[in-house]
C-alpha cells in the first residue's frame, strides 16, 4: 500500500529508476543521499521520507545493486561505497509498518551480509593492488563500508549475532594487511561495545521486571493474609454470636462496611470538588477583602464629613435643650463679664473670626483631600506590590500575564519610553558617532515619544 502525501522528489526518483536502463540505476540512486542530507536529522519529516523510500522499493534497488559485480557499475567503488551509506541510513530509524516481518527477517540480514561480502572484495583488491595511491583509495572505500555496517548494527543490534557468526568476518580478521586488520579490529571492538551495552540494558530491564513482579507478589500475599485474618476474625465472631443473632450480626457488619465505603467516597468527592472550586473560592475571598476595605474607607469618609459639617447637630436639639444651653451661656457671661465693645468693633471682630473659620475649614478640606489622595496612592502601591509578588516570571507568563508588569503612571511610562528610544538610537547609530558620547546624551523628539503613549492605560483612565 503506497503512502499518502508522498514527497514529490521520491516520486520523481522512483519514476526515473523505473524508466531508466539497468546500468544507469546506481547513479540515479545516489540522488537519495542529497535528499536525506537536506532533511533535519531526527525529525518526523526524515522518518516520512525513509518510509516513502522503502514503500517505493528504492531500498531494495540499493540492495540489488550492491549484490552485483562492481566492475559493471558506473563509478565503480565510489558509487558502491556511497550506496552503502545510503542503504544504512535508510534502514536505521525506518518504521516499515505492515512489512515489518520481511524487513527485519530478510532485508536487514541481507544488507549486513552484502556489506561483509563487499569488505572481502575490497580486501582482495587491496592485496592485489600494486600502486600506493590505489591502495590508499581502496582502504578509504573499505573504511566507508565498515562504517556503514557499524551504523546499521547500531540501529539494529539484533544483527550483531549474525555478523559475529558470519564466515566473511572470519576471513576479514585473517587478512595479511595491517591496515585492513586494524580497521576490522576497530569495527569489531565497536560492535562488541554495542553488544555489551545492549546486554547491560537487557539485564537492567530484567532486574526491573523482577523487582516489579516481586512487589506485585508481596502485595498479593499481603492482601491474601489480610483477607484470611478478616475471615478468621469473622468466623470467631460468628462462634461467639448466638445462632439466632447471626443474621442481625451480618446485617450490622454490612451496614458498617457500607458506611466506611461511603465515608471514603464522600471524602474523595469533596476533595475533588474543593480542588475544582479553589480558584473560584480565592476570587470570592479577594472580592470580600476588597469590599470590606472599600466599605471601611467609605464609612471613615462619611464619619469625617458628618463631624466637620457646619451647623449639623444643632437641628437635632430640642427646645428644652436649647433653653438649658441658653441658661448656661447667660450664667457664664454673668460670672465672666466682658469689656465693653462698640458695634463697629464687634462686627469687625465677628467678620475676622468668620474669615479665620472659613480659612480653617478650607485648609482642612484641602488637607483631607490630600490625605485621601495619599491613602489611595498607598492602596494602589500595595495592590501593585501584591500583584507583582503573585505574578509569574516573564519566562512563564502566558496570555495577559505580562500586562501585570506595565506601569499605570504616565511619567514612569514616558520616562521608560524615552530611555528605550535613546538606547535604541544609540545602538543603531554608526560607530563614528559614538566616539566621546554617552548613551544618555541624545535628545528624543516628542513626536516619537508620544507614538505609543496614547494606547496606554494610565492613571485609571480609559484610552480614547
Amino acid at each position: 500500500m503506497k503512502p499518502t502525501g508522498t514527497d514529490p522528489r521520491i516520486l520523481a526518483l522512483a519514476a526515473e529508476v523505473a524508466k531508466s536502463p539497468e546500468q544507469n540505476v546506481p547513479v540515479i540512486l545516489l540522488k537519495l543521499k542529497e535528499i536525506i542530507n537536506n532533511t533535519p536529522l531526527g525529525s518526523s519529516e526524515l522518518k516520512k521520507i525513509k518510509q516513502d523510500i522503502y514503500c517505493y522499493d528504492l531500498v531494495q534497488y540499493c540492495l540489488l545493486v550492491l549484490s552485483q559485480d562492481c566492475s559493471r557499475i558506473q563509478g565503480g567503488w565510489t558509487t558502491i561505497s556511497q550506496l552503502t551509506q545510503i542503504l544504512s541510513h535508510c534502514c536505521v530509524g525506518l518504521e516499515p509498518g505492515e512489512d515489518a516481518e520481511e524487513f527485519y527477517n530478510e532485508l536487514l540480514p541481507s544488507a549486513a551480509e552484502n556489506f561483509l561480502v563487499l569488505g572481502r572484495r575490497l580486501q582482495t583488491c587491496f592485496i592485489n593492488a600494486a600502486k600506493a595511491e590505489e591502495k590508499d583509495e581502496l582502504l578509504h572505500f573499505f573504511q566507508i563500508v565498515t562504517d556503514s555496517l557499524f551504523w546499521l548494527l547500531g540501529g539494529h543490534v539484533q544483527l550483531i549475532q549474525n555478523v559475529l557468526q558470519s564466515d566473511h568476518l572470519l576471513h576479514l580478521l585473517q587478512a595479511d594487511s595491517v591496515q585492513i586488520g586494524s580497521t576490522v579490529m576497530t569495527m569489531l571492538q565497536n560492535i562488541l561495545q554495542i553488544n555489551r551495552s545492549k546486554r547491560t540494558k537487557m539485564l537492567l530491564k530484567i532486574k526491573k521486571q523482577k523487582e516489579e513482579e516481586d512487589l506485585r507478589l508481596r502485595l498479593q500475599l499481603q492482601r491474601q493474609r489480610a483477607m484470611r485474618l478478616s475471615r478468621e476474625l469473622r468466623l470467631s465472631m460468628l462462634e461467639i454470636v448466638h445462632p439466632g443473632q447471626v443474621e442481625k450480626h451480618n446485617r450490622e457488619i454490612e451496614e458498617k462496611s457500607a458506611l466506611i465505603i461511603q465515608k471514603h467516597w464522600r471524602g474523595y468527592r469533596e476533595r475533588k470538588n474543593f480542588h475544582q472550586q479553589r480558584p473560584s473560592l480565592m476570587e470570592y475571598k479577594a472580592a470580600v477583602t476588597l469590599q470590606r476595605a472599600v466599605l471601611k474607607f467609605l464609612a471613615k469618609c462619611h464619619k469625617k464629613k458628618k463631624l466637620f459639617a457646619p451647623g449639623q447637630g444643632l437641628q437635632e436639639l430640642t427646645d428644652a435643650r436649647r433653653v438649658e444651653l441658653k441658661h448656661q451661656v447667660d450664667d457664664y457671661l454673668k460670672r465672666h463679664p466682658g469689656s465693653q465693645m462698640s458695634d463697629v468693633a464687634s462686627k469687625e471682630l465677628h467678620a475676622h473670626a468668620q474669615e479665620r473659620l472659613q480659612h480653617y475649614f478650607m485648609g482642612r478640606a484641602l488637607e483631607e483631600r490630600a490625605q485621601q489622595h495619599r491613602e489611595a496612592l498607598m492602596a494602589q502601591i500595595s495592590t501593585n506590590i501584591e500583584q507583582l509578588m503573585k505574578a509569574p516570571s516573564l519566562k512563564e507568563a502566558e496570555g495577559k500575564d505580562p500586562d501585570l508588569f506595565l506601569s499605570r503612571s504616565r511619567p514612569v511610562a514616558a520616562k521608560a519610553k524615552e530611555a528605550h528610544l535613546t538606547t535604541l538610537k544609540h545602538m543603531q547609530a554608526p560607530w563614528w558617532k559614538k566616539l566621546g558620547e554617552e548613551p544618555g546624551d541624545e535628545n528624543v523628539p516628542k513626536d516619537e515619544l508620544n507614538v505609543e503613549l496614547g494606547t496606554l492605560f494610565i492613571g485609571g483612565t480609559k484610552p480614547p
